[in-house]
């Protein structure tokens, strides 16, 4: 697929919380998000043994008291993901053809990770510079306009949750997530509402750090034709006492370029302090 050709792909599909299609047939390349991986010792697995202290499980009104805000994190846009929320539904509209792997899927569109929990969701998306916002308004040839797009739509989009479980739950959700990163590495299908998605891979990469505990990884999508490129999109979730935050990072820029990137740190560092 030409780029131009690619970059309009990407731009018309509907960007919804996990973007099931966005990630399959818009670019990209492992290589680059393998070898920075290995590079950091990237890894799925915990950050602190510490079990979280039995707590009772937060509210919805109270979680979304903590949910980061415009003040909390500069150069980025904090709204409302309650439209693309309304468009997956709940977790009875999610079918996955291996069980171990429901957690990942959970995780990066917005939901749960765990068991029936209380859950509140955001979208925060970086501002575009200047430079980039003003060659995308100019005019030219079909390519350089081509060009001018894309780099307009270089910019993290982060969906990101939270939820709260009574006692031990959270620390059970983080052992689920960070087990099927490890038994999906393989691939799997996940069909949301009325989407179909195959995953060829899942890999992990370097957590943030944050919390009490993390866990990050890459979700490789299908080609949905044989010479097709495909697509990469990323997600964390950290757990901070029995409060998980989920996160999922897509950028449609790199994912055009086949450029690696990794779950927007500013956005986890700016949750994360709402939740110490």
């Amino acid at each position: 697929m030409k780029r131009s050709s690619r970059v309009r792909v990407c731009a018309t599909t509907t960007v919804g919380v996990l973007a099931l299609t966005l990630i399959t047939g818009c670019g990209g390349d492992d290589s680059g998000e393998s070898k920075k991986s290995k590079e950091s010792g990237g890894s799925a697995t915990t950050q602190a043994d510490e079990p979280a202290k039995a707590a009772k499980a937060a509210t919805k009104a109270e979680l979304e008291k903590l949910l980061v805000t415009k003040a909390d994190v500069t150069g980025y846009k904090v709204e409302s993901a309650t439209a693309e929320m309304k468009a997956v539904g709940t977790k009875s509209n999610v079918k996955v053809t291996e069980p171990a792997c429901a957690p990942i899927v959970y995780a990066i569109s917005g939901m749960a990770p765990g068991d029936e929990a209380p859950v509140v969701q955001g979208k925060v998306t970086q501002n575009l510079d200047p430079e980039a916002k003003a060659k995308a308004k100019g005019k030219g040839s079909d390519a350089g306009w081509q060009d001018a797009f894309a780099e307009s739509m270089n910019i993290d989009m982060t969906f990101l949750s939270l939820s709260s479980y009574e006692g031990d739950g959270a620390e059970k959700t983080m052992k689920a997530v960070a087990d099927a990163v490890a038994a999906c590495s393989g691939g799997f299908s996940a069909t949301v509402g009325s989407e179909r998605t195959k995953y060829e891979k899942v890999a992990p990469v370097k957590p943030s750090g944050f919390g009490d505990e993390s866990v990050a990884f890459s979700v490789k999508g299908a080609a949905e034709e044989p010479d097709d490129p495909t697509g990469f999109t990323y997600g964390e979730v950290v757990r901070h006492g029995n409060t998980i935050a989920a996160y999922t990072t897509v950028n449609l820029g790199k994912v055009v370029s086949g450029e690696p990137y990794a779950v927007s740190a500013p956005v986890v560092k700016a949750q994360s302090a709402k939740l110490k």
